[in-house]
C-alpha cells in the first residue's frame, strides 16, 4: 500500500471515528474468509460496514477525534463495525460474536463515551430506532382507541339488548 493509498485509508477511518453513532472494535483472528464475509453482509443489512485496517493507521485515524480513548483496543488482528444507528453495528456484532466464538468483542465507542465488551452487549440488548419508534406510535394511539370504544359501548350495549329483547320474543 503506497503512502496515498494510507493517507486516503486514514481520512476514511478518521470520518468513520467522527462521525458513525456507533464503532465497534473486535479480534477476528481465526475466522475464515467465508465466515468474515457472512459477518460482513449481517453487518450490511443492519445498516452498518465493516473494515479492516492496519492497527498503526487506526490509531492514527483516532487523533483528533472523540473516539481517541479506544486506541489501546487496537492491537493484533481488529476489525471495526460502525453503523449511524446507535445499536445497528453493536447488535450484528454481538448476535454473529454469539454463533462463532472467533469474533471477539473488545469494546467500542459510541461518540465520546467509551464501551467496554459488557457495554457493547449491553446496547446490543437494547431495542433498535425502528422497535423504538412504532412502540411510540403504539402509546400515542393507545388512547385514542380506548376513547372510540368508550364512547361507542353504550350504544352497542344498547343494541345487544334491544337484540336479545327481540329474540326472546320471537322465541316465545
Amino acid at each position: 500500500m503506497d503512502r496515498a493509498a494510507k493517507r486516503e485509508l486514514v481520512a476514511q477511518l478518521h470520518d468513520v471515528f467522527k462521525d458513525t453513532g456507533v464503532v465497534v472494535v473486535a479480534h477476528y483472528s481465526g475466522m475464515t474468509v467465508a465466515q468474515m464475509t457472512d459477518y460482513r453482509k449481517r453487518v450490511s443489512d443492519a445498516g452498518g460496514k465493516v473494515k479492516v485496517a492496519k492497527n498503526r493507521l487506526a490509531k492514527l485515524a483516532l487523533d483528533n477525534t472523540q473516539s481517541a480513548a479506544i486506541a489501546d483496543l487496537f492491537s493484533g488482528p481488529t476489525c471495526i463495525a460502525y453503523s449511524d444507528d446507535p445499536i445497528a453495528a453493536a447488535k450484528a456484532a454481538v448476535d454473529f460474536s454469539k454463533e462463532n466464538d472467533k469474533l471477539v468483542i473488545l469494546g467500542g465507542t459510541m461518540g465520546d463515551t467509551v464501551l467496554d465488551a459488557d457495554a457493547v452487549k449491553a446496547l446490543a440488548a437494547l431495542p433498535s430506532l425502528d422497535e423504538l419508534r412504532a412502540k411510540i406510535i403504539g402509546l400515542l394511539t393507545a388512547p385514542q382507541t380506548k376513547i372510540v370504544r368508550t364512547i361507542k359501548e353504550p350504544s352497542a350495549k344498547l343494541t345487544r339488548v334491544i337484540q336479545a329483547k327481540a329474540t326472546a320474543d320471537e322465541a316465545a
